[in-house]
């Protein structure tokens, strides 16, 4: 019989946004010294959109040769173009007037007299939520190998289980113990990381170890079997805890392991952590594709970017070197086009990801050369390189945030 299988539509060119599309996607961008965004600080002046989805933006610096000036016109470009209909971002800069320099240090001398920032997490640390339509598609794997992935580039990476429920990665990571804590220089009690040291791999330079840092519910509760049984607004406000009160110290990188689908836990992240960018984790089948598309379109509609699409579970590679797609194939493509963000990554399907997973000793640590290391390694490099790089701190806001803080100093007054 004729195969009579409808082909796939092409995905209808989305239109191009708002003006206030873009601004409110800028609100992500932030200043690393000041803690806060750049269009809080009245850094953005203008935004144009073309019919073509050409955007403009014009950024106010507070002098003329900031030397942050490459990292915002890389940020505001990263964001931008998460959005679905932009083709193009132009990034053009201006000179702040004395008046709006005066503006910037009130914010600045209000940011030096708080406690604390809104969070623990440093405004220069790269947010990558880990997301998935539903269950059962291996994100939270992706999640523990991208981390040890990533610190073995001699990073240091929070890891933050987020899926409160369904908790795994300190068994993952094989991180054990419980959680201790100690008091900040407030007074205040904080809870401290559990810390894995990772051995820098080959290749990629010759410092010192990188760092993972893992907060979970899981190394909260007596053991591992224990069942929370918690309403979503307890749980976002769980997340809202381990944003603010663990003392995470410097990051390069803060992976956070998401519940599966679209509830409580994903708005409130948006809110505490507008600079996140969404990795969002499917399987080859088509079904798997169309609940991920979801993820996408929630982190999108709470204006957070879409970093890329990772397709798990891609195929199976035997032995003898042949192929087989045991889930269906297409899914990671099909949900890349229908979301315009690329496709990162493929990673095979490959026992030693599952066993690695269960005695704490993922795959990419414990053996580097296998196809699915080799993936996960890929794209820890191509976040690094390329998608989302490390923050480089050079200083165009530290004069103003320096003379904030004398200001507030006991000499001053």
């Amino acid at each position: 019989m004729d195969d009579i299988t409808p082909p796939e539509a092409t995905p209808t060119p989305a239109a191009a946004p708002t003006p206030d599309d873009v601004r409110s996607v800028l609100a992500g961008v932030l200043d690393p010294e000041l803690h806060a965004s750049i269009v809080d600080l009245g850094m953005v002046k203008d935004i144009d959109v073309a019919a073509d989805g050409l955007v403009r933006v014009k950024v106010a610096l507070t002098t003329a040769g900031c030397p942050l000036r490459g990292q915002i016109s890389t940020d505001v470009r990263s964001k931008v173009r998460g959005l679905p209909g932009v083709t193009e971002v132009e990034v053009e800069y201006g000179e702040m007037t004395q008046e709006e320099r005066s503006a910037v240090m009130q914010r600045a001398r209000f940011q030096a007299s708080q406690n604390a920032p809104p969070t623990e997490v440093p405004s220069t640390t790269r947010v990558i939520a880990i997301g998935s339509g539903k269950g059962g598609v291996g994100k939270s794997s992706v999640t523990a190998n991208l981390a040890a992935a990533l610190a073995a580039r001699g990073l240091t990476v929070g890891v933050l289980d987020a899926d409160i429920w369904g908790f795994s990665i300190p068994r993952m990571l094989g991180a054990r113990g419980r959680l201790a804590g100690k008091k900040s220089r407030d007074g205040r009690g904080k809870i401290v990381p559990h810390e894995v040291e990772v051995a820098r791999a080959a290749g990629n330079g010759d410092g010192g170890p990188g760092t993972l840092k893992v907060v979970s519910m899981g190394l909260l509760v007596e053991d591992e079997d224990t069942a929370l049984m918690w309403r979503g607004l307890v749980l976002a406000r769980a997340l809202e805890q381990f944003l603010t009160d663990v003392h995470w110290g410097d990051l390069d990188y803060l992976l956070i392991d998401m519940p599966p689908g679209t509830g409580d836990i994903q708005m409130a992240l948006s809110r505490l952590l507008p600079q996140t960018e969404m990795l969002v984790v499917t399987t080859p089948a088509k079904g798997a594709q169309k609940v991920a598309s979801r993820v996408a379109d929630m982190a999108r509609r709470s204006y957070l970017k879409v970093l890329g699409i990772v397709e798990n579970m891609s195929e199976f590679v035997a032995p003898d070197g042949s192929h087989h797609a045991i889930f269906g194939s297409g899914g990671g493509k099909r949900l890349a086009a229908l979301t315009g963000a690329p496709l990162v990554g493929a990673i095979p399907i490959e026992a030693a990801v599952s066993s690695g997973g269960d005695i704490g000793e993922p795959v990419v640590l414990a053996n580097g050369e296998s196809p699915a290391a080799h993936a996960f390694e890929a794209i820890a490099q191509r976040i690094v390189e390329e998608l989302l790089p490390p923050v480089e701190m050079a200083g165009c806001t530290a004069r103003i945030f320096e003379l904030a803080q004398a200001q507030l100093s006991p000499a001053s007054s």
